[in-house]
């Protein structure tokens, strides 16, 4: 049967099956309405006749409606197994194909671990970037194979990942800001601490961690000296 015919027939046989089971349902009402003030007692009240007919009419519509669904239910469970077999895939990654040597599957694993570690960065860097519009942004991030993750910031600055343990045993993401010049990395917390070096680095000053008080002096030097770099 052709792919495109086979779904649209089992979704309007699932559609009449769920409207047969409505259907049993009203059907079941309208009977037991009916019975229930036809031969309700002439000398009730047309108020209690009218009560005794609800009555009678939900337990009809249930009854009947358990009736039907034994022969509905089996029906139902054959139309949605047929339908979860012809649903297409919808997954946007594709496993690689069957490696046939040891050396294709050790770069299938690689390049596997390089794809995570770099979604771990993105997903890890909301602790400094609740913003959510850079740093989560897992394009921009390279992984390695050792499961660190580095995210190019600008010519000779890098923001490295990567979980260490701490002192309880629990493992917790660090970030990192690495220079091309040899200096020591910088422990970064949150954007405005990024934004502080990077600052610091345009003005020419070294990429070091300061003090609350030392940064804000630097900070107005900062700002004095980035107003003069040309745009």
């Amino acid at each position: 049967m052709n792919r495109t015919v086979r779904p649209t027939i089992l979704a309007v046989a699932v559609a009449a099956t769920e409207g047969l089971d409505m259907g049993t349902v009203v059907l079941g009402g309208a009977i037991g309405a009916w019975a229930g003030y036809t031969y309700s007692p002439d000398t009730w009240s047309g108020d209690c006749r009218l009560a005794f007919a609800g009555g009678v009419a939900v337990v009809a519509a249930v009854a009947i409606n358990a009736m039907a669904d034994l022969f509905l239910a089996p029906l139902r469970r054959w139309l949605n197994k047929a339908r979860s077999t012809t649903r297409p895939q919808t997954s946007g990654h594709t496993a690689p194909s069957a490696p046939s040597t040891l050396e294709e599957g050790l770069a299938q694993v690689v390049t596997a671990t390089e794809g995570d570690a770099a979604v771990r960065a993105a997903s890890a860097a909301w602790r400094i970037d609740q913003g959510e519009g850079f740093l989560r942004d897992e394009d921009r991030w390279r992984g390695y194979e050792d499961g660190e993750a580095t995210f190019y910031l600008a010519p000779g600055l890098w923001l490295h990942y990567r979980s260490e343990k701490n002192k309880y045993g629990n493992t917790e993401p660090c970030f990192t800001l690495l220079t091309g010049d040899g200096d020591q990395p910088v422990f970064i917390t949150g954007m405005a601490q990024l934004r502080h070096h990077l600052a610091a680095r345009a003005a020419g000053l070294p990429v070091a961690p300061a003090t609350a008080i030392e940064d804000r002096v630097r900070d107005d030097v900062l700002d004095d000296d980035v107003a003069g770099l040309p745009a």
